[in-house]
């Protein structure tokens, strides 16, 4: 508990954990998702899919 602070009978650390959590794991599935899609444009040479992918792969990580 942050110094008694409770919204609605919840703990707001509880929230910012799950919140964290989360957005953790959203950000792990699209990075992951992404590199599969940079292995399939290097194995089918397209170099506008890999150039673009990887600048995608920036703003994940």
């Amino acid at each position: 508990m942050i110094k008694g602070l409770i919204v609605y009978g919840k703990n707001i650390s509880d929230e910012i954990l799950v919140e964290l959590f989360l957005s953790q794991v959203t950000k792990q599935f699209k990075r992951g998702k992404i590199l599969q899609e940079i292995d399939q444009s290097l194995k089918n040479k397209d170099k506008e899919a890999f150039l673009r992918l990887t600048d995608e792969l920036k703003f994940v990580s």
